[in-house]
């Protein structure tokens, strides 16, 4: 009788021993750490808490301990009250075809704020459905932005006007932009176009938002009335967001290719300098919607892993000009993009790139075999086990050697070393390994390189700068917004980059031309001092001369030579083009 008593008891003991509710558990896991003296890592693991979050809740349980428990949250109402006194206007406006934020709008203006969310579930539980889509004569009078005439090619207007731009640096890139056979180019590439706005304009209507460093080509929305835009482009009016987007979607993943390796000719054409060292590594544009058949990448700026796209890109580490890119890499054929961009570069130049540096993610030993096969230098990270750390830790300090780097510009500037020759897995013969301390980091770095002749100071001090690499790396794709997109679909991520490279060249041609320390400087710094600029545009029928108002920077632009070239300008009537310097 006992036992069966017992048993009862123990039955109904379990509905105090397991949480029905957060409360509940908190509960529970705070007695058993505070009465039962339970361990906190294993109160936690037993009402699933994790060790930090126990921990926290144990903090926050000795600021008040005589918070009370087993109350459900605190949660606002799922549904307005019917005795609302504002529900019945919301109905009655409805009733009048006004939307939700027309309903919002109203009530403000009587002194009530409700949010169209919170209208929304009010005309819900009503049974009203939602409005079909409205013209906008049949929507409330209020005040909205002004509507400009769609882009068309063949409205644009050459006659004798003057206005203001304030996208006057533009003019800056027109002359390179015409001396190459830019129509054809796409043609050639086979970008689609129409009648109305052919794909030069389009793709050149890109490029200006691409130049001027505009986030979002649908920020194009607040620009749409700006001539000097449109002139550029050689439109009557810039197009609208819907068809920059639209566009972009109806163009065929194998024309970029075709258009990366023209424009890389036609840059050289243009004088264009090209280094012999380049720096690899990709870069993830994060995708924040949902049901994306996507891959997961790392993101540093985030320092997670989430979905997105993972593009490939090349710098030339003398002039930083973006020479390669590839938006379409997928996890699978990652290892591979060292390889393609050698034999594009074998391609378009007829020689292999002298010297690659990247990290140590980008690629495998059996590619580093590949590349040491074809005459290509590298530099590279080795992925560091917890093993190869502790064995290098624990050499002594008679095995190690300190060097000094030169013409490095940071604080650490004496590591010490050990200079190796190593056998790999994958890799056909010996490679050197060079283990650096004292640089600043909490372990050991690990760089594997195939220059077995090369000063270690020289091989660390190309290596050293590999932070400032990967500043300019980034630095470009802010600038140029890469990484501003969130879309799903590849040819949209594809057209940004494509247009990332073209700009990143016409920036660095400019910085070469205007010389005096700017052919090395970043994008953003030409940016501020040059192609941020307004300008007075005058439309003759002789010519088209954009006078620049007086800046500080003038007289570097005056003695790069900008104000002595005239050149005409094919998708302007063949027009001159005279640029003044206040």
């Amino acid at each position: 009788m006992f036992n069966n008593k017992h048993k009862k008891l123990t039955d109904l003991a379990q509905a105090f021993l397991t949480p029905t509710n957060s409360t509940h558990r908190q509960y529970e896991a705070l007695r058993a750490f505070f009465v039962d003296q339970l361990p906190s890592r294993e109160a936690a693991r037993r009402f699933g808490y994790s060790t930090g979050s126990f921990r926290v809740l144990a903090h926050q349980f000795r600021q008040d301990p005589h918070r009370p428990f087993f109350l459900p949250p605190a949660k606002g109402p799922h549904q307005a009250p019917k005795s609302d006194p504002w529900r019945q206007k919301i109905i009655q406006a409805r009733k009048q075809n006004l939307s939700i934020y027309d309903i919002s709008r109203l009530l403000q203006e009587q002194g009530h704020r409700l949010s169209p969310v919170s209208i929304a579930h009010i005309l819900k539980e009503e049974g009203f459905a939602r409005l079909p889509r409205r013209a906008d004569e049949e929507r409330p009078e209020h005040p909205r932005p002004e509507t400009a005439p769609p882009a068309d090619a063949r409205l644009l207007d050459l006659s004798p006007r003057q206005f203001r731009t304030q996208f006057g640096g533009l003019f800056l890139f027109v002359p390179y932009l015409s001396a190459v056979p830019w129509e054809r180019i796409l043609e050639q590439s086979q970008f689609p176009g129409t009648q109305q706005i052919p794909a030069a304009h389009a793709m050149r209507s890109l490029l200006g938002l691409k130049l001027y460093g505009s986030a979002r080509h649908s920020h194009v929305m607040s620009e749409v009335f700006d001539p000097g835009l449109a002139l550029f482009a050689g439109l009557n009016c810039i197009p609208k967001r819907s068809f920059l987007t639209e566009y972009s979607c109806r163009i065929d993943p194998a024309c970029y290719p075709k258009l990366m390796h023209r424009w890389f000719d036609a840059a050289r054409e243009l004088g264009l300098p090209r280094g012999e060292s380049f720096d690899l590594d990709f870069h993830t544009i994060p995708f924040h919607g949902e049901d994306a058949l996507l891959q997961k990448h790392y993101v540093s700026k985030r320092s997670r892993r989430q979905k997105g796209l993972l593009a490939f890109v090349a710098q030339d580490a003398d002039t930083h000009v973006f020479c390669y890119g590839n938006a379409q890499v997928r996890k699978e054929t990652q290892n591979d993009e060292v390889k393609h961009f050698a034999q594009y570069w074998k391609e378009r130049t007829s020689h292999w790139p002298h010297e690659l540096i990247f990290d140590s993610k980008l690629t495998t030993y059996a590619n580093l075999s590949w590349l040491n096969d074809q005459g290509i230098d590298f530099i590279t990270l080795r992925r560091r086990s917890a093993d190869m750390v502790a064995e290098a830790l624990a050499w002594p300090d008679s095995v190690w050697r300190r060097i000094s780097l030169e013409n490095i510009s940071r604080l650490y500037r004496e590591p010490r070393i050990v200079d190796q020759r190593i056998e790999l897995k994958g890799y056909q013969g010996p490679i050197r390994q060079l283990i650096i301390t004292d640089l600043g980091h909490e372990e050991p770095t690990f760089l594997l390189t195939n220059q077995l002749r090369r000063s270690a100071p020289k091989l660390i001090g190309r290596y050293a700068r590999r932070m400032i690499i990967e500043n300019n790396i980034q630095d470009g794709i802010d600038f140029f917004h890469m990484d501003a997109l969130s879309s799903a679909v590849p040819m949209k991520v594809d057209c940004d980059l494509q247009l990332t490279l073209i700009a990143s060249s016409l920036y660095r041609l400019l910085g070469v031309q205007i010389g005096q320390g700017y052919d090395r400087a970043k994008s953003r710094t030409l940016f501020r001092d040059f192609v941020d600029a307004t300008a007075a545009v005058d439309l003759s029928a002789e010519a088209i001369t954009v006078r620049f108002q007086k800046r500080a920077h003038n007289p570097l632009l005056l003695n790069g030579g900008f104000d002595k070239k005239q050149v005409k300008v094919p998708w302007l009537d063949n027009r001159p083009l005279r640029l003044i310097f206040g």
